[in-house]
């Protein structure tokens, strides 16, 4: 009970001295604030862009390969001659594959045609992205509809002019009207309106079925190349439940090189993509970022802890006369001691708050102006509380034990 009743009247003396000297205070909060305010900021913003790309990637599928000439991953020694000069996934290649593989639960011959002005009477829409796909596709994509249906097994083979639209199409296009039925231009063809993609908000790899146009591959086999490289072909793979990724990996990689023909020797004439690689290398840059920023705050807080330092060594000369009439009523050492760096750890802790409030009110301004919804993790709050308290600590250790050794006697002729 002595012991707790000290430690309140610690913090009761820590306050005061620190009601007194406001304007101090103050400045003393600022490093420790920029230091946690950068630290929990990045850390923060990294969350939020690692949590928007992950989200993007997943779209991607965890249980998929892509089947293409480029691979994803970079480096300083990419060889871009050697995969220059790699075919361009074929038809007859997707062909082949779907009637060997066995791991896989859907095959299909996927492109994008890019950019088009598509319109509907007097309404228009730019920028919709148009693709084509064989049947399968239903199974290698996640996707749901708004309205109508897919493409049946007949309209695939024959290449009926049918298509699914995104909502933002569906949205500009037909403001009044039902969309199903309808016919639109798409490539100098006009196409049946059959579906709508359920909305889905773009991310921010701008991975989103709002804006696309979807056709049957055999539809737009009479109208482009589609195994062009302009069009970016590509097989896209969709494991069965019971396959894990590299089983998969493993069964394509060796129908592949039996399609392609490619001898023990040879290297593989084509990437196998998967959203791992995409993942590896984001995990491999925030680390980056993460210790960048960590670095930043770091020394922000360091800076921050000097100016505590300081300013308890001013605050320590300032009390010299009143720890030496405490001293003389019967103040043990370690209530003194307690005194400062009570006094030191709530200037930081104090300091950490505000820097935490103002991300906090950046994320607030930021959802409610752009929408965008900042991740502040638990955990990296902890961190900040942890942070402020061992700054408080180190930077008022000495002080405080200065405080505490002082001779009563000198102490209260110092005034």
């Amino acid at each position: 009970m002595i012991f707790f009743k000290l430690l309140i009247e610690s913090f009761s003396f820590a306050f005061a001295a620190l009601r007194q000297n406001k304007l101090r205070t103050f400045l003393s909060l600022i490093g420790i604030s920029i230091g946690i305010l950068t630290i929990i900021g990045v850390f923060s913003a990294v969350d939020t862009l690692r949590n928007n790309l992950q989200s993007s990637v997943e779209k991607l599928g965890s249980n998929t390969i892509y089947v293409q000439k480029w691979p994803w991953a970079f480096g300083p020694d990419y060889p871009w001659w050697k995969y220059l000069s790699r075919p361009n996934p074929q038809i007859k290649d997707f062909e082949k594959l779907a009637e060997r593989i066995e791991g896989a639960d859907g095959v299909a011959y996927e492109i994008g045609i890019g950019n088009r002005l598509i319109k509907y009477k007097s309404n228009s829409v730019e920028g919709a992205q148009l693709s084509a796909a064989s049947h399968d596709y239903f199974k290698t994509r996640s996707f749901e509809f708004e309205n109508g249906r897919y493409f049946t097994d007949a309209e695939s083979r024959a290449g009926n002019p049918v298509a699914i639209i995104g909502s933002s199409i569906s949205e500009g296009l037909f403001p009044n009207e039902e969309p199903i039925g309808k016919e639109i231009n798409v490539l100098g063809r006009k196409v049946t309106v059959i579906g709508v993609f359920e909305k889905e908000g773009e991310d921010i790899l701008g991975v989103s079925a709002d804006k696309t146009i979807h056709l049957p591959l055999n539809f737009v086999k009479g109208v482009v190349s589609v195994q062009s490289e302009r069009y970016s072909p590509k097989i896209t793979v969709k494991g069965k439940d019971n396959v894990s990724i590299d089983e998969l990996e493993s069964e394509l990689r060796g129908v592949m090189r039996s399609i392609r023909r490619l001898s023990p020797a040879e290297e593989d004439d084509f990437a196998l993509n998967k959203s791992t690689i995409l993942t590896a290398q984001l995990d491999s840059l925030f680390g980056i970022i993460n210790f960048a920023g960590a670095f930043i705050g770091g020394f922000s807080i360091l800076v921050g802890g000097f100016g505590i330092a300081n300013i308890m060594f001013v605050s320590v000369k300032e009390r010299t006369n009143i720890i030496g009439i405490q001293k003389s009523l019967g103040a043990k050492n370690y209530f003194i001691l307690l005194q400062f760096l009570i006094e030191s750890v709530v200037l930081c802790i104090m300091g950490g708050i505000i820097g935490l409030g103002v991300v906090y009110l950046f994320a607030f301004i930021l959802k409610m102006t752009a929408d965008l919804t900042i991740i502040v993790d638990g955990g990296k709050v902890i961190l900040m509380f942890v942070l402020s308290t061992a700054i408080g600590l180190i930077s008022g250790v000495i002080p405080a034990f200065m405080a505490s050794r002082l001779d009563p006697v000198e102490a209260i002729r110092s005034k």
